[in-house]
Formats: C-alpha cells, sequence, structure tokens
C-alpha cells in the first residue's frame, strides 16, 4: 500500500537561497514581538496577580453560560470559570464549577467571595475557597518562567547529545525564538497569561523540537550518504525530502486544534490560538531558523562549507 503523500513528488525548493527573504520576515516579527513585550507587557491573570478561586458543587449538572452571566454581572477586573472534576469536588462531571476572579480596586478576597456565594443562591455548595495573594502569584509567575527557560535549555542540551553541538545551539535558537513570538502573541493581542498560557508555551517547545530532530535527522543521513555535496545543498535536499512529512503533521495538528477554538468557550480559546500560531512559527522555523543556522556555526563533521549554487529562474 503506498504511503499518503501531501506531494506527489520530491519538490526542488531553494530554501536556502530564499533565507534572507525568510529573515527579514522573521526580523520583523521579532521587532513587533520584542516592542509589543517592552511596551505592553503581559495581560496577567489571575494565576498571577492573585485573586479568589472557589469549587462550586450543585446536586443537578451546572450550566456554566448562567453561572458566567452571573458572576460576569458582578463587574470584577478579571474572571474565569471552567468545569472542574478533582480536589474537593467529588460529584459527577459538569456538576462542580471553578470559579476564579481577581477583585475589584480596593475590595478584598474576603468581600469578593460573599458576592459570589449571594449572586448564585443557595442551590450551590461552596466546596473549597482560597484567596491568593499578590506575592505566591509572582512566586507562580517566577516559577513558570524558569519552567520554560529550563525546557528550552534542556532540549538543547539532548540535541546536542544527540546530533552535534551545532545542532544543540540552533535547536536552542529556534525552540527559544518559537517561544518568544507565541509570547509576543498573548502581549499583541492582550491576552490573558495564565498557568494555562504557560503550559501553551511549553507544550509549543516540544512541538517544535520534534519538527526541528526530524530535518536534522534528514539532514544527518544525507550528510553520510552524499560526502561530497555542500552543507547549504545537504539542507535544500533534506528540507525538500521532509516537506510532504511537515505539511501533513502540521495540517493534522492544526486540524484537531481547530474544534477546540471554535467550540471549545473562552477558558479554551487563549490556549488553542496561541497552540494554532505556534504551530505556523514552528514550522518556519525548522526550515528558516534551525536548519539557515546550521549554515552560519562551523560546519558539522563530515559536511562540506561551501555555498550553494544560484538557483535557476
Amino acid at each position: 500500500m503506498p504511503l499518503l503523500r501531501f506531494l506527489p513528488n520530491v519538490p526542488n525548493i531553494d530554501f536556502v537561497g530564499a533565507r534572507y527573504y525568510a529573515f527579514a520576515v522573521d526580523g520583523l516579527l521579532l521587532l513587533v514581538t520584542i516592542l509589543s513585550i517592552a511596551i505592553h507587557g503581559f495581560n496577567l491573570g489571575i494565576d498571577f496577580t492573585g485573586g479568589v478561586s472557589l469549587q462550586v458543587k450543585s446536586a443537578q449538572t451546572i450550566n456554566i453560560g448562567h453561572v458566567r452571566g452571573q458572576v460576569e454581572g458582578l463587574h470584577f477586573n478579571d474572571e474565569q470559570i471552567q468545569y472542574f472534576f478533582g480536589g474537593a469536588c467529588d460529584a459527577p462531571v459538569n456538576s462542580c464549577v471553578l470559579i476564579r476572579v481577581q477583585p475589584k480596586t480596593g475590595q478584598s478576597g474576603e468581600n469578593a467571595e460573599a458576592q459570589i456565594r449571594r449572586v448564585l443562591g443557595k442551590g450551590y455548595e461552596f466546596r473549597a475557597a482560597q484567596v491568593i495573594g499578590p506575592k505566591v502569584s509572582a512566586e507562580l509567575f517566577r516559577g513558570g518562567v524558569y519552567a520554560t527557560i529550563l525546557a528550552i535549555v534542556a532540549i538543547a542540551l539532548w540535541v546536542a547529545l544527540r546530533f552535534e553541538w551545532q545542532y544543540g545551539i540552533s535547536a536552542a535558537i529556534a525552540t527559544g525564538h518559537d517561544v518568544l513570538v507565541t509570547a509576543g502573541l498573548f502581549s499583541l493581542l492582550h491576552l490573558d497569561f495564565t498557568l494555562t498560557s504557560i503550559a501553551a508555551l511549553l507544550t509549543l517547545a516540544g512541538y517544535s523540537i520534534n519538527d526541528t530532530v526530524v530535518v536534522f535527522d534528514r539532514i544527518r543521513e544525507n550528510r553520510r550518504k552524499y560526502k561530497r555535496m555542500p552543507l547549504a545543498d545537504l539542507i535544500n535536499l533534506s528540507t525538500n525530502q521532509m516537506l510532504s512529512r511537515t505539511i501533513l503533521t502540521s495540517v493534522a495538528t492544526a486540524m484537531s486544534i481547530l474544534p477546540l477554538l471554535l467550540f471549545g468557550g473562552p477558558s479554551l480559546f487563549d490556549f488553542t490560538a496561541a497552540i494554532l500560531f505556534g504551530i505556523v512559527v514552528g514550522t518556519f522555523s525548522s526550515v528558516y531558523v534551525a536548519s539557515a543556522l546550521l549554515i552560519y556555526l562551523p560546519a558539522p563533521a563530515g559536511a562540506i562549507d561551501t555555498p550553494a549554487p544560484a538557483a535557476s529562474a
């Protein structure tokens, strides 16, 4: 049975020759990202600013839209409502919700909690309540940043050990690039930046390095097969050979995320939007960041560091 192929034949695209155009586009994207983060910062959610967390249970299935409307009517600075199971809630699915709100300016957490209890009425049982202070929230933010940086470093070390140090440096820069640009999306569009956002960035780092390693592995394989081929030609050949696989993987992943974006509701929108954007950025960086950087590093063992011939029209 023949393998499913998005492209009928291996194309002959001069990716290396077009790298300067890609660098220009990527440079503009990075500039917008850095300026947005420097000027606007992040729209930190309740996880990183402090607030009130309530686990609410009902004997009946909870209409989360109705609950969200009641809580939003109190006009807190921020609110997040989602179905919840576990912890202090042992009811069937959709019978518990987790409500997290950021009190209004000058309002205490206890007062905000009392407002929520009054507006929901007697049909709900409050199983757990917690007021999260700014100090704890700041520690969560720092922990999330450190976790992301350590993940990128660990990925780079693994790639360096699995391949060669040049590949490790390229992987670190490419993965960091993807995480930074996707974080810039949160800043530019003023999306809520929460612990879920950190999870999205870590998920993206894993997806990005997977695609990068596949291309790296083909470059190494072709390097053994074509010992006299210049490095730039090796990168072009390997990228073209893996192009069908890259497109199929990206499209399939995007198709699985798209329903969550359209029908997952507000609690999943920011997460899925970041993942979809990261798929595009990660696919781009596998070719024009990770692979292209190999040209500017000392040639890996066995590769000939000579320029590729100019592509014909």
